[in-house]
C-alpha cells in the first residue's frame, strides 16, 4: 500500500471516532503499515511528522482507561474542517463554475475539489453544471504563490531573491493582473510599498513567524504603469517633468521613484522601461513639459520619431 494512501486512512480513522486512539489502536484500524513493532513504531512516527507538517492538527493527548496511562491521538472536526462560511446555492454554484472552468496551472485538480468539498461546494449544485462547464482559460501557478499566499493570511514577514538583490518584505496583497502573478506589500529595506512580480522571484520564499506585523487596513493592488509591461529585463530610464506638470504626474503616478528634486518644482523620475513605445506615448503627452534624459539610446529613439513625425531633418554636423 503507498505511503500517501496509509496517511489518508489514518486521518479517516482519528476523523471517524469519538474518542482518541492509542498507537496500537491506530495499528489495527489503519492498513499498510509493517510487521514487527520496531518498524511500526518508526513508521507511525514519521506518519505523525508528516501529518503535522501538512497542517493537520493532530494532537497527543493522555487518556486513562487503560491499566497504564497512555499517549493517544486525536484530529478535532472544528480545526481540521473549514468554517461554514454561511454561503448561498447561488454562491456556491458561482465557485464551483470559476473552479471548473479556470484550470489552475500546476495544482493537482484533486486539491481543487477537495477546496471545493470544504467549502461546501460540491454536491449543492444544479447536477448539470460540472458537465456542461469545462476549462476555458487557465492561470498559471508559479512556484512562490502558494508560500506566499499563507504567508499574506498569517501575516508572516518573507525574504527572497528577486533579481540580484535579497528582499524582506511584509506581505500585504496577491494579485492576478494581466496574466501575471504580483505580491504588493512593505519593503523593510526601502521602508515603501513596493510590487514583485512572482515569476522573478527565484529560489525559495522564506517565512518568519506568524502575526509578526499588522497589515494595512486598505492595501491598494499593483499599479501596472504601460511602460512596465513586457518581456526581459527592463531598462532604466530618467525623465525630467518640468515644475508646472510634476506635481500632477506624481498624483496619477503614485509609486514613482523620484531621483531628484529641483529648486524650481521640477522633478527627475526613475522609470523601469520594458516597452519603448509606451514611454514615447507617456512622455509626448506632456508635450515639451517632459524630457528624456538617459540612457542616451532611449532619448535618441524618441528625437528620431519626433523628426520623423514632424518631417525635420537633423541639422548637418560641422
Amino acid at each position: 500500500m503507498a505511503k500517501l494512501d496509509r496517511l489518508l486512512n489514518l486521518v479517516a480513522a482519528l476523523l471517524d471516532t469519538s474518542v482518541p486512539l492509542t498507537a496500537e489502536e491506530l495499528r489495527k484500524r489503519v492498513p499498510g503499515y509493517p510487521e514487527g513493532d520496531d518498524a511500526f513504531h518508526r513508521s507511525f512516527e514519521r506518519d505523525k511528522d508528516d501529518l503535522r507538517e501538512l497542517g493537520i492538527p493532530l494532537e497527543t493527548v493522555v487518556v486513562e482507561h487503560h491499566e497504564q496511562p497512555k499517549a493517544a491521538y486525536t484530529i478535532q472536526r472544528s480545526r481540521y474542517e473549514l468554517r461554514d462560511p454561511g454561503f448561498e446555492l447561488d454562491e456556491l454554484a458561482a465557485i464551483h463554475l470559476a473552479a471548473t472552468t479556470i484550470q489552475l496551472e500546476g495544482l493537482d485538480p484533486d486539491d481543487v475539489e477537495e477546496g471545493l468539498r470544504k467549502l461546501g461546494g460540491l454536491g449543492q449544485v444544479d447536477p448539470g453544471a460540472e458537465a456542461a462547464a469545462s476549462p476555458v482559460g487557465a492561470v498559471p501557478v508559479p512556484d512562490p504563490l502558494l508560500d506566499l499566499f499563507e504567508a499574506v493570511l498569517e501575516r508572516r514577514p518573507v525574504s527572497f531573491t528577486y533579481g540580484d538583490a535579497e528582499r524582506h518584505v511584509q506581505p500585504h496583497r496577491l494579485q492576478f493582473e494581466r496574466g501575471r502573478w504580483y505580491l504588493t506589500g512593505h519593503d523593510t529595506d526601502r521602508d515603501d510599498r513596493r510590487s514583485f512580480r512572482l515569476d522573478r522571484i527565484t529560489g525559495r520564499v522564506t517565512a518568519g513567524e506568524p502575526g509578526e506585523f499588522e497589515p494595512p487596513a486598505e492595501v491598494g493592488g499593483v499599479q501596472l504603469r504601460p511602460w512596465e509591461i513586457g518581456e526581459g529585463e527592463p531598462t532604466p530610464c530618467r525623465v525630467l517633468l518640468d515644475p508646472g506638470i510634476a506635481k500632477s504626474v506624481l498624483v496619477e503616478h503614485p509609486g514613482l521613484d523620484v531621483a531628484e528634486r529641483h529648486d524650481d518644482g521640477g522633478v527627475v523620475v526613475e522609470l523601469a522601461v520594458r516597452n519603448r513605445v509606451a514611454l514615447r506615448n507617456f512622455v509626448l503627452t506632456m508635450l515639451d513639459h517632459a524630457e528624456v534624459l538617459e540612457p542616451r539610446e532611449l532619448r535618441a529613439e524618441v528625437v528620431e520619431w519626433l523628426r520623423a513625425f514632424t518631417g525635420v531633418e537633423p541639422e548637418p554636423s560641422r
